[in-house]
């Protein structure tokens, strides 16, 4: 059964903490806040309150608070926290639909999701960051979460646990759904209520230069992550294999040991393939990722072929390939001439072979794909067959 414990993460809310705790306490009995180092110790505030107080001697950012926090809890033998913001815009009796969906679904990780139509007057860097980090989680995970930042949220504690976690801030919150969902756990969404007070009113502890700095760096990091072709914890086959296109049969193997098509497959080879041989340079990286979560794509082998086809091997199949329809003859001069002086030739050969030869290309490699996948999967059902027999 789950133990959950409700976490408040606080730094320099004293105006609107003790309403935030007296609410939760009505709903839940069990109640930690974590100070992270206020300038105004938070205990004096909360006294005489039933509820457990961890204080940290300096700020350290809100993913230190509700690491803390859930570390102190996995020792006090909860199973779950779910954590609401101190400064009082989250509804405490929302916490009742959390306590029902940990029930279902106990190694979820549990978002509310806000509602701006009857909010108030919500931020407008507020609604820029929704929609900004919505837009990188489906890249990055092909997963789609409407409210990516919410600070209103149920986790695991195993499975928080589990994760490799490196930020301390603001930014932990996003870190942490992407790496839960790279490693298969499920990712839910509740609607939950919300209001802004006026401006003037509003405590934000948001540094606009500092942690859009960070949150622009972790998405770099988690972007580059999920370009390279390495399994994820939770996949079946040992962590550190890689999947290249330049060891395809192992590759396929394993993909259809686990549970890959032939169709999906083929797909997963035709798509990157048309879409390295557009003359985008700097771009392909971004639309094959986008791609990919928006087609719902095989991402191990999809990047795999994408690393086969980066330059230069892909433009100078466009470019021949072009120039040869444009002129009648393969290019064979490669001078400063050719490739300097008429630089915009050769664009213009590059966007002929990308419209005509690369998905020219990509069809005989897919269906070369689905063949070879067809044949493989066919030898994994008769030694599965066998095996069966044999007992």
């Amino acid at each position: 059964m789950a133990e959950v414990l409700v976490v408040i993460p606080v730094y320099n809310h004293g105006a609107t903490l003790l309403q935030v705790a007296e609410g939760v306490l009505a709903i839940h009995p069990h109640l930690l806040v974590v100070d992270d180092g206020s300038d105004a110790a938070a205990a004096p505030v909360l006294e005489g309150l039933a509820l457990r107080i961890l204080r940290h001697d300096v700020n350290r950012g809100k993913g230190a608070a509700i690491m803390t926090a859930a570390a102190w809890a996995r020792a006090e033998g909860y199973s779950h926290i779910v954590t609401i913001d101190a400064d009082g815009q989250h509804e405490p009796a929302d916490l009742l639909n959390f306590l029902e969906v940990i029930k279902s679904s106990p190694y979820a990780f549990i978002v509310g999701a806000r509602d701006f139509q009857t909010a108030g007057e919500v931020p407008r860097l507020t609604r820029f960051g929704r929609r900004f980090s919505e837009f990188w989680m489906f890249i990055q995970t092909s997963v789609r979460i409407s409210d990516v930042q919410s600070g209103y949220r149920a986790y695991p504690l195993p499975a928080l646990a589990a994760l490799k976690l490196r930020d301390s801030h603001y930014s932990f919150e996003v870190e942490v759904l992407v790496k839960a969902a790279w490693a298969g756990f499920q990712i839910a969404e509740i609607p939950v209520k919300v209001r802004y007070p006026k401006a003037s009113e509003r405590i934000s502890h948001f540094k606009v230069f500092k942690d859009n700095f960070r949150m622009t760096a972790l998405n770099t990091r988690l972007t580059i992550r999920a370009l390279i072709p390495v399994p994820f914890r939770q996949l079946t086959w040992d962590k550190g294999d890689r999947i290249s296109a330049l060891r395809p049969l192992t590759s396929l193997r394993k993909l259809l040991e686990d549970r890959a098509t032939a169709e999906h497959l083929a797909l997963s080879t035709l798509v990157p393939i048309v879409a390295c041989a557009l003359p985008i340079l700097g771009f392909q990286s971004f639309l094959i990722l986008f791609l990919i979560a928006l087609l719902k794509l095989n991402r191990l082998w999809a990047l795999a072929v994408t690393h086969a086809c980066f330059p230069p091997l892909m433009p100078a199949f466009c470019i021949e390939v072009g120039h040869y329809v444009n002129h009648g003859v393969w290019l064979t001069d490669i001078s400063w001439q050719t490739l300097g002086r008429e630089v915009f030739q050769r664009l213009w050969d590059w966007l002929i072979g990308a419209v005509i030869g690369g998905p020219a290309l990509g069809l005989v490699l897919a269906a070369l794909v689905y063949l070879t996948a067809r044949l493989i999967g066919r030898s994994l059902r008769r030694r599965q067959g066998s095996y069966g027999a044999s007992n």
